[in-house]
C-alpha cells in the first residue's frame, strides 16, 4: 500500500487540483483516492523518478475523462449550474466534518485541503467554465502548480508549443475574470469585503422587515449579477437576475416570503467571502459575493442544490 507520509503530503495538492479541475469536491476525493490506490498497486514505482508530477498526471487524466463523460450530463442539469462551494467558517477555522461514515474512509473532508490562493477564488471557478476540459487543465497547471510547458505536455499528450497556445487562449476566454476587478478586489482586503458580505447578509434581513431596498442598491455595483442554482430539487431563479434594482428585489422578495429565515453565518467559500444559512441544522443555502474595483457587490452566486451543501456542517459546531 502507498505509504502514509505520501498520501499526507500530496493529498491536499491533488484535491486542490481536482476540485479546481470538476467544481465537486465529491467527484474531486473520489478521484483522489482511487489515484492513491491505483499507485499504492503500481508494481512501477520504483522506476518513476518524480512522484509528484506522476500523481498530477493520473489525478489530471482522471478529471479530463470525467469531464468528458459528464458534459451531457451538464447539458440537461436544470438551471443554472455553479460549482460546489468549498468552505470555511469565520474565525480561521476549517470547514466541519464530513456528514456520515464517508469521512471515516477518505481520511477527512477534501474542504479543509482547498486552501485559500489568490489566483483561484470563487468566482474565477465560475469563469473556468468557459473553458474546455483541455484548456482547464493546462491553465491550472501553468497557473497553480508553474509547471513548465515540457511537463504540461507529457500530462495533457500534446506538444509544448501547443501547450503555450492552448495557455494564452484560455488567459484570453478568462480576460472577463478580470476585467471588473472583482478578482482584485477580492484578493486586495478580503478581510474588508467579508465585513462587507455579512453587512449585506444583515441589510436584506433589515430590508425585509423595513420594505426599504435602498440599502441593498447602494451596495451593489449598478450591472450587479445574481446567478442561483438549485438544480432543479429546490426553487431557485433559472435565469440570471442583472442589475442592483433587480437584485435587490429579489432580495426582499425571498426576505418577505420566509426564505431566510434561520441562522445565517459569514463564512470564505473558496476564497471569496459569503455567508451560510443553516435551519434546524442543516445548510439550505450559500452565498458569495464578488467585488468590483469600487468595493460594491458586483457578483452574487447563491448555492441551493443540496447535493452541493453535503460537505457543509453547522458553523457552531465547526466554532466549538
Amino acid at each position: 500500500m502507498l505509504d502514509t507520509t505520501t498520501a499526507l503530503s500530496y493529498r491536499p495538492l491533488l484535491i486542490s487540483l481536482a476540485y479546481r479541475m470538476l467544481g465537486s469536491l465529491g467527484d474531486a476525493e473520489d478521484i483522489v483516492q482511487d489515484a492513491l490506490a491505483d499507485y499504492s498497486l503500481s508494481t512501477n514505482r520504483s522506476e518513476i523518478e518524480h512522484e509528484k508530477a506522476y500523481l498530477v498526471k493520473m489525478v489530471t487524466n482522471r478529471c479530463l475523462n470525467l469531464k468528458q463523460s459528464a458534459r451531457k450530463r451538464r447539458e440537461l442539469y436544470v438551471g443554472q449550474w455553479l460549482p460546489e462551494p468549498a468552505v470555511r467558517f469565520a474565525g480561521g477555522s476549517g470547514a466541519p466534518a464530513l456528514l456520515g461514515q464517508r469521512d471515516a474512509v477518505s481520511g477527512g473532508n477534501p474542504a479543509d485541503y482547498i486552501e485559500r490562493q489568490e489566483s483561484i477564488t470563487y468566482v474565477m471557478l465560475v469563469m473556468l467554465e468557459r473553458l474546455s476540459a483541455v484548456e482547464r487543465a493546462v491553465f491550472l497547471l501553468r497557473e497553480t502548480l508553474d509547471f513548465d510547458y515540457d511537463e504540461i505536455a507529457s500530462i495533457v499528450q500534446k506538444s509544448a508549443a501547443n501547450c503555450r497556445k492552448i495557455f494564452s487562449r484560455a488567459k484570453e476566454k478568462l480576460q472577463g475574470a478580470n476585467v471588473d476587478g472583482s478578482e482584485q478586489a477580492a484578493r486586495g482586503d478580503l478581510n474588508v469585503h467579508e465585513e462587507q458580505a455579512w453587512a449585506f447578509a444583515k441589510a436584506f434581513i433589515q430590508a425585509a422587515e423595513t420594505g426599504n431596498s435602498s440599502t441593498l442598491v447602494n451596495m451593489l455595483a449598478h450591472d450587479a449579477v445574481l446567478l442561483s442554482d438549485g438544480g432543479g430539487k429546490v426553487r431557485a431563479a433559472i435565469n440570471p437576475i442583472e442589475g442592483a434594482e433587480r437584485v435587490a428585489s429579489f432580495f426582499l422578495g425571498i426576505a418577505r416570503k420566509q426564505a431566510l429565515e434561520g441562522e445565517l453565518l459569514p463564512v470564505d467559500v473558496s476564497g471569496q467571502p459569503g455567508v451560510v444559512l443553516i435551519r434546524e441544522g442543516i445548510p439550505v443555502k450559500v452565498m458569495v459575493f464578488g467585488w468590483d474595483g469600487e468595493s460594491r457587490i458586483s457578483k452574487i452566486f447563491i448555492i441551493l442544490n443540496p447535493d452541493k451543501l453535503s460537505f457543509v456542517t453547522n458553523g457552531n459546531a465547526a466554532l466549538s
